[in-house]
């Protein structure tokens, strides 16, 4: 791989959604990953069963699978480690200390390793050894409190906000940030990265608005969480979706005259909450008499926030996402293409995960294990 990572070396234990997202990411630009799994799953297997290779988080990496219930696996990993630049763990707490790879182990081995945690609750604190999921480390933030119509009950918004943005997206800030700190001092550190903050800080701007008392603490009530009628998805007659954006005054003068209620909705009333649901259903009536297609031929080059809601098939084939390379074809399936993108230091095109005897040997050599050395661990059951 190449891009601005290009000679890091990071070890990630294999784990579920966020810890593979992180690693994804560094690898898609440049970071040699190498992900641990334990000995007797499949290599590569995650929460969706089947090949994993066509699992998107796993890709730009190569997997080997290592008996840790085995002293020699555990001094294999320390070998590892000490050569490495940084390493990805999404365990409960305490898994990793039982396991004898701890931090305090693993720097005493390696001063200058960053060592990445990702997990939900967070290291200490009363909920640390809960188990959860995304659904209930975004409730605990607030962020799940605030997604959903009017009235109605709180909606999940994918696994997004807890695994991937406030998750995988902030410990791979994290590793970077420890990372530039290590070349500078020569000291790695601990990243303790937890998902209940991490969605709490992509609700930064929410809680600032709250707090200037310009953000009503009931969903469905504020200007883009479905509250307002210029902040909306609306159904089109062939029942697909539109979705508008027009915040701006002068972007939502230009709404108003392409789909033709300019002289029906008072521009001077888009901030009036009072007249919010009306123009809804003045807009929801308009966008009914034409099908998508038709509505996108209207609003197309035109700065008025409005694009159409496309579906994971319809995506890749957009003219925009074609233009911009904003997906990419690999192991036969549309993926999207790393991101973001870089001037100078391009990022190569993801390959599939890859796993193997010829994998396992290239890593270990690499890491200066003797070819014999490989095969005693392999036929002991210490490697696959």
């Amino acid at each position: 791989m190449t891009g601005p990572l290009e000679g890091l070396r990071i070890i990630e234990m294999a784990g579920l959604g966020p810890g593979p997202f992180c690693a994804m990411m560094l690898a898609d630009h440049g970071a040699d990953v190498v992900r641990i799994d334990r000995l007797g799953a499949a290599v590569g297997s995650d929460i969706v069963e089947g090949d994993p290779t066509q699992a998107i988080w796993n890709r730009s990496r190569r997997g080997v699978a290592v008996n840790l219930k085995d002293a020699r696996g555990v001094a294999l990993m320390r070998r590892l480690c000490a050569g490495a630049d940084a390493l990805i763990e999404g365990y409960r707490p305490g898994v990793m200390e039982r396991l004898g790879l701890g931090p305090e182990i693993l720097l005493a081995d390696n001063p200058k390793l960053v060592y990445g945690r990702m997990t939900g609750w967070g290291q200490d604190g009363p909920y640390a050894r809960m188990a959860g999921h995304d659904i209930n480390y975004i409730a605990l933030s607030g962020a799940l409190h605030g997604i959903g119509r009017k009235g109605e009950k709180p909606v999940p918004p994918l696994n997004l906000v807890g695994d991937f943005g406030g998750g995988g997206m902030m410990l791979a800030f994290g590793i970077l940030a420890a990372l530039l700190n290590a070349r500078t001092t020569g000291k790695g550190q601990v990243v303790d990265c937890a998902m209940t903050e991490g969605s709490a800080m992509l609700m930064a701007m929410i809680y600032g608005l709250h707090a200037q008392g310009r953000w009503q603490d009931e969903r469905g009530l504020n200007f883009v969480d479905t509250g307002a009628h210029f902040y909306e998805t609306y159904e089109t007659a062939d029942a697909k979706f539109i979705a508008v954006g027009a915040i701006e005054p002068h972007f939502y003068r230009l709404f108003l005259e392409l789909i033709g209620l300019s002289g029906v909705i008072d521009p001077a009333s888009q901030n009036d909450p009072s007249m919010w649901n009306q123009h809804k259903r003045d807009i929801a009536a308009r966008f009914k008499t034409k099908t998508r297609a038709a509505w996108c031929a209207v609003f197309e080059g035109q700065d008025a926030c409005v694009a159409p809601v496309l579906s994971l098939t319809e995506a890749p084939q957009h003219a925009h996402n074609v233009a911009r390379g904003a997906f990419v074809v690999v192991a036969g399936a549309h993926q999207p293409a790393p991101a973001p993108r870089f001037s100078a230091t391009r990022s190569a095109n993801p390959v599939a995960f890859a796993s193997g005897e010829t994998v396992t040997d290239d890593i270990f050599g690499a890491a200066a294990f003797a070819p014999e050395e490989i095969l005693s661990l392999r036929r002991d059951g210490v490697l696959a």
